[in-house]
């Protein structure tokens, strides 16, 4: 695999009100991959995902597909990585289909009421991937919370960015949306994307990604198959439980079980 498939993170420090918040990480990620970013609350997850998709200041190295990603152009850069924040605000009463729309807009469609054939069918595929199509005409400050969540996926979806950076995608979703939006990572990382997801979900995390990145207290304590990352002694001491362990239908099982 080339370098031009990779998107690599090298020595990267963020500071956030005079605090560094997260501490010389550094973990390389290839196309095609679903990774999982896992950690305590207060760990630095959102403050390192923030920092990858260029939100916030940071020191090091950050490249996808062998460029800096600091010195890719803002809108060619938003053509390059799509990003879902935590738990964003919904303010103004457009249409589910209007708001996803404002995925093209890094392709040149400022205006969701009149989309070309690429940019329309490129929305109707996100409002599909996510179930809401029976939903397209309602307001987005109608729906409900887990509703919304699926809108912001949706909109990440239509603008095709080969790298999908998503915190907490499944929060606020109940149990067949939170299987349905993972088994869709997944099937966009097959497809050739990298996607790179905070969860606090272990359990689902050990069942799709490829790769976990642990994180815990700033720094990177592992990268690496859900297998050796989730081992009973990391858990205990980062995340300080017991966990049970099993398999179904040729599937890890993994369930947070006691306190430590």
């Amino acid at each position: 695999m080339s370098e031009a498939d990779y998107f690599v993170v090298d020595g990267l420090c963020v500071s956030l009100g005079g605090k560094l918040r997260v501490k010389d990480v550094s973990f390389g990620l290839p196309r095609g991959c679903l990774t999982a970013l896992v950690g305590p609350s207060g760990a630095g997850k959102t403050t390192l995902l923030r920092a990858l998709a260029g939100l916030i200041p940071s020191e090091g190295r950050i490249t996808a597909g062998g460029e800096e990603v600091s010195k890719i152009p803002v809108r060619q850069r938003a053509r390059r990585l799509s990003y879902v924040p935590q738990g964003e605000a919904v303010h103004w009463p457009l249409p589910v289909r209007d708001v996803v729309a404002l995925g093209r807009y890094p392709h040149g469609a400022p205006d969701p009421q009149r989309l070309g054939v690429t940019d329309a069918d490129a929305v109707a595929r996100a409002l599909h991937e996510v179930d809401l199509m029976p939903l397209q005409d309602r307001r987005v400050t109608e729906l409900s919370g887990g509703e919304r969540r699926r809108v912001a996926i949706a909109r990440a979806l239509a603008t095709e960015a080969p790298i999908l950076l998503a915190d907490e995608p499944i929060a606020s979703l109940d149990p067949y949306f939170q299987l349905a939006v993972m088994a869709l990572l997944q099937r966009q990382a097959r497809a050739g994307a990298l996607v790179l997801v905070i969860t606090h979900d272990i359990g689902l995390a050990a069942r799709f990604a490829d790769c976990i990145l642990m994180l815990s207290e700033g720094r990177l304590v592992a990268c690496g198959p859900p297998s050796a990352v989730l081992a009973p002694p990391r858990l205990a001491d980062v995340f300080s439980i017991d966990a049970y362990r099993s398999s179904h239908d040729a599937q890890p099982v993994l369930v947070p079980w006691a306190m430590r």
